[in-house]
């Protein structure tokens, strides 16, 4: 268990802008920070980070937290293991309690995984390093055959496993870690034969595979064998902590060149990557040699939405790529293709050009890949038609997927112009394609609403609107609150001012005439605990609870404590809360659309004593229903009959009271 200390030394020094820029691209928009939403696929970016108040929200699927509870997403962790992650970046000492035997038993399996392959990584570096048979087999091949310099092998951290079969496995077990752990995390194998295990990647040099924040899920090992029988490469198998389709190979590496670029450049192999880094460009991932995965595209988009991808001159391998392409064009990112000098590959070209000579080349030889790939395809058909045919139903595969409208069009336009083919035949093609894989209701008339989008491009979008529910949600901000609102909503209205403004004060009119001034808090929780009311929302109460706790020791807490809170669910609703006029202050809607909101004296005048009044008055009737109830049931002698009829007297006397209030002119 982390002390409370510790745990607030680690949200002090928290940069929420920095942990969550390593896992999204973000762009500065006013005071915050937006990007499209890791949880959920969107076009449109209504993810947005509040630096000021440490917290992130997605205004479309919902999703909220701070700092900390961010890496918990991502890493699909526990909140301890997320507040060491966090401390160990802004170098805070964690000291925990000594764990007892039942907490050892719980340990997190992955955590253990993660551990040991920390642990073989350096294991790896080492081997190659300091032993006799890496300096002479692995660095051989890393320095002399790739031309890596030491500072390469040391950021990538390549290494090499040992040839006789089984050290890696009993070194590790040595060392005290687990069999179970060797062979889930795919370092060892065990014999069926006799039971015994060996290592998987013996006499390899190890390339060892790093997640979006740096932390080591799995292996790619290289041998050196010229024997055709042993595979060139052998990965690590899929675990609980590695899953190849949501991992790309350098991203960890990467992506601080790729937000300031704007640009990735997509690669095949281990290799490729790494030399690319040395020559000195950085923006550069690979999927490691497995096909394209609709994970691996979006993990790439939250960085950039632009990619570039390099071929060499090897005609089956650009064709074989072009599924994963058209993937890509699928998930809304724009695609780049470059082709390099006959007898390249990224690796060697990199290795004979520096990185001014290698991003002049991807500049001046770029081009959009639906322009790339026609060409290439009717360079292969010549002036067969049986084969021209052909291409044209493969460019309009790749049109189709693209979701943007003008896009598609313009591409269409640039195809018909190189197949000389009739533009309007090919919006045709490209509508059937829409139809049969997407389902698209409004493809008959593509061409029409095509050529209607195009003409309004110049002026597309002129002005913002304001929805009816927005506009009515931002009429309750300021204490127009509904007379029958349900007990939930007053609930979510108190939380709200407490949370937001209970430090504040606002000006009350007394019976005298007379002004004073009052807290917001205050006037809450002493109104309501004289009540002694409980918040039908549990996580309400909770806060409440200790809002009142804060006020009988003299302090006024700040809405961080219950944004960092260690209970998710008051964390959550307490971003929910502090968010929830975002979209509108934030904005430009209110002034374009020349709306004046009062002053939060004025709006906290009204709304306070109001809400005060109708929680009240919500709850009091609640409980008259329930004395009538009572007063109805058979049994009842006089006296309890008298004692009901009292208090249902008293009742009704605060609720005219109350009632009175609720229509008061208050300041």
């Amino acid at each position: 268990m982390i002390d409370q200390e510790t745990v607030d030394r680690i949200y002090a020094a928290a940069d929420i802008v920095e942990i969550i820029s390593e896992y999204v691209s973000l762009k500065r928009k006013g005071v915050n920070y937006q990007a499209c939403c890791p949880f959920h696929n969107e076009k449109t970016p209504s993810f947005v980070v509040s630096p000021s108040k440490g917290l992130y929200k997605c205004f479309g699927c919902g999703k909220g937290g701070n700092a900390v509870t961010f890496v918990m997403e991502q890493e699909n962790t526990t909140y301890p293991e997320a507040l060491k992650i966090v401390a160990r970046k802004y170098g805070i000492e964690v000291k925990e309690k000594e764990l007892t035997e039942e907490d050892i038993r719980r340990n997190d399996n992955r955590e253990s995984m993660f551990t040991l392959n920390a642990w073989a990584s350096d294991y790896f570096a080492n081997y190659l390093h300091q032993s006799e048979e890496g300096m002479s087999v692995g660095m051989t091949y890393f320095r002399g055959q790739r031309g890596f310099s030491d500072a390469t092998i040391k950021k990538f951290g390549l290494g090499m496993c040992p040839a006789k079969g089984d050290k890696m496995s009993k070194d590790a077990l040595e060392a005290g870690y687990k069999e179970e752990f060797l062979l889930s995390t795919g370092l060892s194998i065990k014999r069926e034969s006799d039971g015994r295990i060996y290592d998987r990647f013996r006499e390899r040099v190890m390339f060892p595979v790093h997640n979006i924040s740096g932390r080591i899920v799995a292996f790619g090992g290289r041998t050196l064998r010229t024997d055709k029988s042993v595979a060139k490469y052998q990965n690590s198998p899929e675990s609980d902590i590695y899953s190849k389709k949501n991992e790309l190979y350098g991203l960890f590496f990467a992506k601080k060149a790729i937000q300031q670029q704007d640009f990735a450049i997509m690669v095949e192999g281990y290799t490729d990557v790494i030399s690319m880094h040395q020559s000195g460009v950085e923006n550069v991932v690979a999927s490691s040699g497995t096909s394209l995965t609709t994970e691996q595209i979006r993990l790439l988009g939250r960085f950039t939405k632009n990619i570039t991808v390099i071929y060499d001159s090897d005609a089956a391998g650009i064709h074989a790529s072009f599924r994963g392409i058209d993937m890509i064009l699928k998930e809304g990112m724009n695609v780049r293709t470059v082709l390099l000098p006959e007898g390249d590959d990224p690796d060697s070209f990199a290795r004979s050009h520096n990185a001014s000579e290698v991003q002049a080349y991807i500049s001046e030889r770029e081009e959009n890949f639906i322009t790339f790939k026609a060409k290439l395809l009717l360079s292969d058909a010549a002036n067969d038609p049986i084969k021209r045919s052909s291409v044209v139903s493969d460019i309009v595969q790749s049109i189709a997927c693209i979701p943007d409208n003008i896009q598609r069009t313009m591409f269409v336009k640039e195809c018909a112009r190189l197949m000389d083919i009739d533009e309007n035949l090919l919006l045709g093609e490209v509508s059937q394609k829409r139809i049969a894989q997407f389902g698209d209701k409004e493809a008959e008339d593509f061409v029409r609403r095509q050529r209607a989008l195009a003409r309004k491009e110049g002026g597309y979008r002129g002005g913002y609107g304001i929805p009816a529910p927005m506009v009515d949600e931002a009429a309750q901000k300021f204490g127009n609150i509904p007379i029958g609102s349900s007990v939930e909503s007053l609930e979510m209205e108190i939380m709200n001012y407490l949370i937001k403004y209970g430090t504040e004060f606002y000006n009350i009119r007394n019976d005298d005439g007379s002004i004073s001034k009052q807290n917001v808090a205050e006037s809450i929780v002493w109104a309501l605990d004289s009540d002694s009311i409980t918040f039908k929302n549990s996580t309400f109460d909770t806060i409440f609870k200790e809002y009142r706790k804060a006020l009988e020791n003299g302090r006024f807490p700040e809405s961080t404590e219950f944004i960092n809170h260690h209970i998710q669910e008051v964390c959550t609703a307490a971003i929910d809360i502090v968010t929830s006029d975002d979209r509108y202050i934030e904005s430009t809607m209110w002034e374009q659309k020349e709306v004046h909101t009062s002053s939060t004296q004025e709006m906290l005048s009204i709304g306070v004593p109001k809400v005060i009044s109708l929680y009240r008055l919500k709850q009091l009737s609640q409980r008259i229903a329930g004395l009538q109830a009572k007063l109805e049931s058979e049994g009842l002698n006089e006296e309890q009959t008298f004692d009901i009829v009292k208090e249902l007297q008293n009742c009704n006397k605060v609720k005219n009271k109350l009632s009175k209030e609720v229509n008061r002119n208050i300041i």
